[in-house]
């Protein structure tokens, strides 16, 4: 298999590393905003070549992974999926616009392209998936993060909260998921994957914890429905290169891909 990466931050380099380590990928394409990010992941690497942009070896791709940002997923996902190539996507956020997601899913149908979404950071997105076959009452999700994470978020800085002066726990944000996405756009993707799985952006919750004691990224998912009550917890570990990434969501791209090229579907 021959993949092209786009984004070659603290995710995109993980999977490149990963991905150069199995035995199913022959090829890796990488491409960054910054070309000096991509040339120097790729100097690492025993399969990696730099390319331009995406569309550049996209004849001779079977999946690209993107893991930028919500506007490069934007750019990309409908010249990718037009083209009938599969494609993984971390910055899930850019599904939010629903006239954008409807028309790239039907333009992937057609095209006979698969749109892979990893679960991300967060835990419990199986029992969703499984409980959003029945009626659901309520989805809310909880993510508590520290100072750190919060740096230099243009909605808690119009706000007035100093992050590094918050001496206990605050609530910087309280509402649908179709808004938290929006305003915190490199944080909480994993609201957009839930949003997707279970009962929409608009009548998901989302609340965002600033907590200056933990150094963990927390998310905590509650479902109520027809199935029962289920709640779902977890501590994750801030990445080492990007505290705003936790690590479990790098964890979660490898697996996914791993399952792609390996054609392995267990607990689907």
């Amino acid at each position: 298999m021959r993949i092209t990466i786009v984004g070659c931050g603290s995710i995109g380099s993980k999977l490149a590393r990963a991905a150069d380590e199995m035995a199913e990928v022959k090829r890796i394409y990488l491409t960054d905003i910054i070309p000096g990010l991509a040339e120097s992941l790729a100097s690492q690497l025993k399969k990696a070549i730099v390319v331009e942009n995406v569309e550049e070896e996209l004849y001779h791709c079977d999946l690209v992974i993107e893991a930028a940002s919500q506007d490069a997923a934007r750019t990309i996902l409908p010249k990718v999926v037009s083209r009938g190539v599969d494609i993984m996507i971390m910055s899930v956020g850019a599904l939010v616009d629903d006239d954008f997601k409807n028309s790239v899913s039907e333009k992937a149908k057609a095209c006979e392209a698969r749109i892979f979404i990893p679960s991300g950071a967060v835990c419990g997105t199986d029992g969703l998936r499984s409980s959003s076959v029945g009626e659901l009452d309520e989805v809310e999700l909880v993510t508590t993060k520290g100072p750190k994470s919060l740096t230099d978020i243009q909605y808690v800085i119009d706000k007035g909260i100093d992050v590094e002066s918050v001496k206990e726990k605050t609530v910087v944000f309280s509402g649908p998921a179709r808004e938290a996405v929006k305003l915190f756009p490199k944080n909480v993707n994993v609201a957009a994957t839930v949003s997707l799985l279970g009962i929409g952006f608009d009548r998901t919750k989302v609340t965002v914890v600033l907590d200056p004691e933990t150094h963990s990224n927390s998310h905590e998912l509650r479902i109520r429905g027809e199935f029962g009550r289920m709640t779902c917890h977890t501590y994750n570990v801030p990445s080492p290169d990007n505290p705003k990434t936790s690590y479990l969501a790098a964890m979660s791209a490898i697996s996914a891909l791993k399952r792609i090229v390996r054609n392995e579907w267990i607990g689907i």
